[in-house]
């Protein structure tokens, strides 16, 4: 499939995905003749005589220097040069893909004033998988000027390829293509290194991601209080009064647990009465970050930007609004899998399961999964504390002040979070599938959307409750999340 661009705005978070998952990209005749207008309005700007930040000077602490008509040439291409100075671990493909489709929406907006070969550029790379290699950390300064002399070096006869896993020089590789990377003019050097397009590129991916986990998460929490027997009570709708967001998980696990009329005892452990709350927070977190990501799309982030028709610096680098919004999400997220490691704790007790100790077949001879819960609480513990991402003033660029929001480290620290709490959901769903083999009669009553979600699960692990090597079957187990599994059913479609 392929993502029809007509507009700056058809690039949107949703879009961003579809690229980063392989998609290509096409855009409009129409769209490129608008850029085309607006790059000559740029090039007349500048022949007026001005100076302008990173076009006719050079940049940072050495924005006070005037260039020559023969610097001013070269200076798209020099900016891209020592400013990379990352290295590996690089960024999987689909996080390139994603930043690539980012940058392309700024370019084809009001502001970047590129000719219309620069974004034409990124659709092929796009179109032929090129995936440039971009440092994953390092990004010590206001804005993403490393990351991105990286992903864009290749424009400047530097750069480096990732081709099947390996590192290339870009030229070379481009050359095997019949690729032929357009010649950069002036503001385009600038344009590409500006803004924070890996920061909201980051985050538009890891927040669909939490959506998916916070409803798969649901599931593996609702079959846990049916296997346990545990009171309704913290789960009625009457509980919700005020909070729209509560009352929508609350009404999805009501759905899928049904009623209990004799609870195995009064009140349950609180990891499983707080369920409810747990979810609803990682809901708005992730609502928030959605909201931000798209104020980043649609903001001034050049810097220069040329809005109408004035060339205008801007603070479209800091990246705040994001940093403080992955923060949000990632305290939910992490919050959310304490949680989830407690519940699998009470899980193991026949105190508060009626079930075999450790859900252990024979418990004694057999261990059951005592050690997988110790995998997941090693899983939270990579995680904590959770802190905010520092914010911080420091001195690097040779005496200007530069200010540092780190939002691309915030977006990482947001990616591990949800990589532990996938951990947490399959050991939970794993001990689920175990108590099943164990007494499948307690999912017997249980609503028909819950019965079939723990029957797609249980097509990755073995219907045998013996000891075994149950790191095989959580890997399955977290396979099968990052494919989507939810049961399918029409409580949580669209949620």
């Amino acid at each position: 499939m392929t993502v029809l661009v007509t507009r700056p705005g058809d690039l949107d978070a949703d879009a961003v995905r579809r690229v980063a998952a392989g998609e290509a990209v096409e855009l409009a005749p129409a769209l490129l003749t608008q850029v085309a207008e607006r790059r000559e309005r740029l090039l007349a700007a500048l022949a007026s005589g001005a100076r302008v930040y990173g076009v006719t000077t050079g940049a940072g602490a050495q924005s006070k220097v005037d260039l020559d008509p023969d610097a001013q040439a070269r200076q798209s291409t020099a900016l891209l040069l020592a400013r990379a100075v990352g290295g590996p671990p690089w960024l999987a493909e689909p996080e390139v893909r994603a930043l690539l489709a980012v940058r392309l929406r700024t370019l084809v907006g009001p502001d970047s004033g590129v000719g219309p070969d620069l974004p034409r550029w990124l659709v092929t790379l796009l179109g032929h998988g090129v995936v440039p290699a971009v440092p994953r950390s390092g990004y010590g300064s206001a804005g993403e000027i490393v990351p991105l002399a990286h992903a864009f070096g290749h424009l400047g006869d530097a750069g480096v390829l990732l081709v099947d896993g390996a590192e290339v020089p870009a030229g070379p590789a481009l050359a095997e293509r019949g690729l032929v990377p357009p010649s950069l003019g002036p503001k385009e050097g600038i344009a590409l290194l500006g803004g924070v397009p890996l920061a909201t590129a980051l985050a538009a991916l890891v927040a669909r991601r939490a959506g998916l986990l916070a409803r798969q998460e649901l599931v593996v929490g609702a079959a846990q209080v049916v296997l346990t027997g545990a009171p309704r009570d913290p789960y009625d709708a009457r509980v919700a009064r005020a909070d729209d967001d509560l009352a929508d998980v609350l009404a999805d696990v009501r759905g899928l647990v049904g009623p209990e009329p004799a609870p195995r005892v009064l009140q349950a452990p609180v990891s499983f009465r707080v369920l409810g709350p747990v979810l609803a927070q990682v809901a708005r977190a992730g609502r928030g970050l959605d909201e931000a990501v798209a104020r980043a799309l649609d903001g001034v982030t050049d810097s220069p930007a040329l809005v109408d028709d004035v060339l205008l610096g801007t603070p479209g680098f800091h990246g705040l609004d994001l940093a403080a919004s992955a923060d949000a999400l990632r305290a939910a997220v992490v919050h959310a899998a304490t949680v989830a490691t407690a519940r699998l704790h009470r899980l193991l007790d026949p105190r508060t399961t009626g079930l075999p100790a450790q859900l252990a077949l024979d418990p004694g001879p057999h261990a059951g999964l005592v050690a997988v819960h110790k995998r997941a609480v090693g899983a939270v513990h990579a995680c904590l504390p959770v802190t905010a991402t520092p914010t911080a003033l420091a001195e690097t660029s040779g005496g200007q002040e530069d200010v540092q929001s780190f939002a691309v480290d915030a977006g990482e620290a947001l990616r591990r979070a949800l990589g532990a709490w996938e951990e947490v959901v399959a050991c939970g769903l794993l001990a689920v599938l175990q108590a099943e083999v164990l007494e499948p009669e307690r999912y017997a009553a249980a609503p028909a959307a819950l019965r079939h979600a723990v029957a797609a699960a249980r097509r990755v692990v073995p219907r045998d409750a013996a000891d075994r090597a149950y790191g095989r079957d959580v890997e399955a187990l977290r396979a099968l999340l990052r494919e989507g599994w939810t049961g399918d059913h029409r409580l949580l479609d669209g949620r």
